[in-house]
């Protein structure tokens, strides 16, 4: 990432904003956006196994691997 970033100050001198190259936002935003990704598959797992849990703790029944790849 290169170190052109800019800043804007307010009148006391804190920073407030930012001004980004845009070959570095892109990349941020690229890596954001795997990083969603990687999220939402480990919360679906998190989810299935507290689903799975549930269902052990409430003797109910859960639809099978082979079931669900045949529903249409």
């Amino acid at each position: 990432m290169s170190q052109t970033l800019q800043y804007i100050v307010d009148n006391s001198g804190n920073k407030v904003s930012v001004i980004v190259p845009v070959t570095d936002w892109e990349k941020l935003n690229n890596q954001y956006q795997k990083l969603l990704n990687k999220l939402d598959v480990l919360q679906g797992i998190k989810d299935s196994i507290n689903e799975i849990k549930a269902s052990k703790k409430n003797a109910k029944e859960l639809q099978s691997l082979s079931d669900f790849l045949n529903e249409d």
